[in-house]
């Protein structure tokens, strides 16, 4: 199994899926079970997600390079690093070690707003699909503050909830992360402070979608935030058309349901079929 060095000297596993067009897709392909299953599934998410999508997308006739990003983030912390230029450099060396010196690029939420950051700083994406982010009017300020407060709790952790988790609802659900997690991605988007998405123009081939109700409010632990991801795709559709981008809203879909595989895979195969 071939291995990435990142940015900051810690290696991650890389796996191929398939042959053809290749696309990469920062996710885990390893299917959890016991309680680790059992929480994802009381959140609403789903123990297989990463193997269905990479093993779909091998079955369609495309090269699925996949790494555990996220899970290797959470193991791996890089607090004071992880900008959006150490976020690129970390994907390009993903698709190095699969010897994907093209490809395409999928991720969903934060690492959907990596692959917008990937675009712009190389000519080796042959395509981009972003999910649960929107490329223009996207919310980086209101993310800046809900990773503030994250970072808050991590160092002085608030009183673990009553009662069953609720899909959705963050202050359900124990908060269980450390500061050099949390920290890291305020990192990332105080990386982003400057950044302006009305000058993006990119000539790739590139999909967004999110779920219609895709916008989360958080409580009060979280200063009552709101961050917005369904309301720009919708407000900027047209917009977005003009720029070359295809846009999708799932009907009656959250920021976890439109994640799921029965959704991503229908929209994605036969998009890069007609893109690539």
């Amino acid at each position: 199994m071939p291995t990435a060095r990142l940015h900051d000297g810690s290696t991650i596993d890389v796996q191929v899926h398939g042959t053809g067009p290749a696309i990469l897709l920062p996710v885990s392909t390893v299917i959890a079970d016991g309680a680790q299953a059992e929480a994802m599934r009381a959140w609403g998410g789903d123990p297989a997600l990463g193997h269905t999508l990479a093993s779909g997308l091998a079955e369609a006739g495309f090269r699925a390079v996949t790494a555990d990003y996220e899970g290797h983030r959470n193991d791996h912390p890089a607090p004071l690093t992880l900008t959006a230029d150490a976020a690129t450099a970390d994907l390009l060396a993903i698709a190095d070690a699969a010897g994907a010196d093209r490809f395409a690029y999928y991720g969903y939420s934060w690492l959907a707003l990596c692959g917008l950051q990937l675009a712009l700083r190389t000519d080796r994406l042959t395509a981009l699909a972003m999910g649960g982010f929107p490329p223009l009017g996207g919310p980086y300020e209101a993310m800046l503050a809900v990773t503030r407060s994250a970072h808050r709790m991590a160092i002085d952790p608030p009183p673990p909830p009553t009662g069953e988790p609720v899909p959705g609802d963050w202050d359900s659900v124990a908060f269980t992360q450390t500061p050099g997690q949390t920290r890291q991605f305020v990192t990332l988007y105080e990386s982003l402070r400057a950044f302006d998405d009305t000058a993006v123009r990119l000539d790739v081939p590139r999909l967004a979608f999110a779920g219609e109700d895709d916008n989360i409010r958080y409580g009060p632990a979280w200063d009552n935030a709101y961050v917005a991801l369904a309301e720009p795709l919708r407000a900027n559709r047209a917009r977005l058309r003009t720029y070359g981008w295809e846009v999708e809203l799932i009907p009656e879909a959250d920021h976890l349901a439109a994640m799921q595989a029965a959704v991503v895979l229908p929209l994605l195969v036969p998009w890069l079929r007609s893109s690539l």
